[in-house]
């Protein structure tokens, strides 16, 4: 009887948490954790941010500060995840998505103070740093290398997804008449099957003996001195290729995040016949972001990554200028257009550069550069407040948001004359 009870109990558990490993369903659950952990954790500020604003009478500056401050964490977790051992990379995972889901939802606790607000932005920037690069790893490992390339676009396309669920989720609660309480609350919700869904892609767990856990605890207390020597030969023959991109990185996080945090609030205050157009205008984005990254990667595999990556920064440096010289609805939906268009591209060719330039330490050499691209935007933010003044003007930051780029520019075309590096 009890080994009928046994056997009964695993029947149960197996249906409650079937075991995925089908390529397509894997790509699709980590479009579903990019979405997640990226649009909700972090781009569900930016489509509530006019409301955030209205409801707690916050200033631009303080705006500006919660938006840094997860940038802040975002540095932090993309540090984290590069001490994360490659055995661990699914329980890590897990964790810091729990943690998102939570964080997302706590942010309808009624009458927080200021420094709880920046506690919770600062532990949701941490979670989306270690789980993007996490679930990036953990998805692009589990496929095919025929396969890899597609399936791959499609879990970096959750990020696009996520920018459009946070705008769709935002316009229809507010015409429902809630606020950003409830909408970071359903956001939270609507979030957890992800965790059900990330137990049924855990994998399968290797058999425990002695010497392994032996390992487990030395490698664990050997991880700051493999990982300065992994550093030194990840980098060796390769430091001005590395700099140069990995500057670029920290220009283009500069340059794209000024939209990506205040565009609804540009809306806002210039289209204030258009009830919702700081929405509409976010879901833009987050469609374009969608649609774009197959279709930069159709077009590196033309022309390569590094001309493509060019291409896409003069491009986005243009779309900065665009509210500058029109500002109507003109400027700021051109601008919605190409950031959404562009900055998912400009991740994906600058992670695909610096991996290539030495593949045996491509993981290692991702997480710098996402540390360089959450440095700019975690100043990106700020300096855009301190150039607002009195008058909330975001025009200056959208200015040097563009002159960023195009120092970073120059920076990419110095690194395409680097004869070490492979584009």
């Amino acid at each position: 009887m009890p080994q009928n009870g046994s056997v009964m109990m695993t029947a149960l558990k197996s249906r409650a948490f079937p075991n995925i490993n089908n390529e397509t369903a894997i790509a699709f659950i980590g479009l579903y954790c990019m979405a997640v952990v990226m649009g909700y954790g972090r781009f569900l500020f930016t489509a509530t941010l006019p409301d955030i604003m209205m409801q707690l009478s916050i200033s631009t500056t303080i705006a500006g500060w919660l938006a840094s401050i997860n940038y802040i964490g975002y540095f932090i977790g993309a540090l984290i995840a590069m001490f994360v051992p490659q055995r661990s990379t699914w329980q890590a995972l897990t964790l810091w998505a729990i943690i998102s889901v939570v964080t997302t939802m706590l942010l309808v606790i009624p009458n927080m103070s200021l420094t709880l607000w920046y506690s919770i932005r600062l532990i949701a920037g941490i979670a989306s740093g270690v789980a993007m690069i996490l679930s990036s790893s953990f998805v692009i490992q589990s496929l095919s290398p025929e396969r890899r390339s597609v399936l791959s676009a499609v879990h970096y396309a959750g990020i696009g997804v996520g920018i459009s669920a946070s705008a769709i989720l935002t316009w229809c609660l507010l015409i429902l008449g809630y606020h950003f309480d409830i909408i970071w609350l359903v956001a939270g919700l609507s979030s957890l099957p992800l965790l059900w869904l990330l137990w049924a892609i855990k994998p399968a767990s290797p058999k425990s003996s002695e010497s392994h856990v032996m390992h487990q605890h030395l490698s664990m207390h050997q991880t700051y001195v493999n990982f300065k020597r992994a550093l030194y030969e990840a980098i060796a023959g390769h430091r001005k290729a590395i700099a140069l991109l990995s500057a670029s990185y920290v220009l283009a996080g500069f340059g794209y995040i000024t939209s990506a945090t205040f565009l609804p609030v540009m809306a806002s205050q210039r289209l204030t016949t258009q009830t919702y157009a700081g929405l509409l205008i976010w879901l833009v984005v987050g469609v374009f972001a969608m649609l774009s990254n197959p279709l930069w990667g159709a077009l590196a595999k033309r022309i390569g990554e590094i001309k493509t990556l060019i291409g896409l920064t003069i491009l986005q440096a243009f779309g900065m200028c665009l509210p500058i010289w029109f500002d109507g609805a003109i400027g700021l939906y051109g601008n919605a257009a190409i950031l959404g268009l562009t900055f998912v591209g400009m991740v994906s060719m600058t992670l695909t550069l610096i991996k290539n330039i030495n593949p045996a330490y491509s993981n290692l050499l991702i997480g710098l550069a996402t540390l360089a691209y959450a440095l700019g935007q975690f100043l990106g933010p700020l300096v855009t407040v301190a150039l607002a003044g009195q008058d909330d003007n975001f025009n200056a930051g959208l200015l040097v948001a563009a002159a960023g780029l195009i120092v970073g520019l120059v920076l990419l075309l110095l690194f395409r004359r680097q004869p070490a590096t492979t584009f």
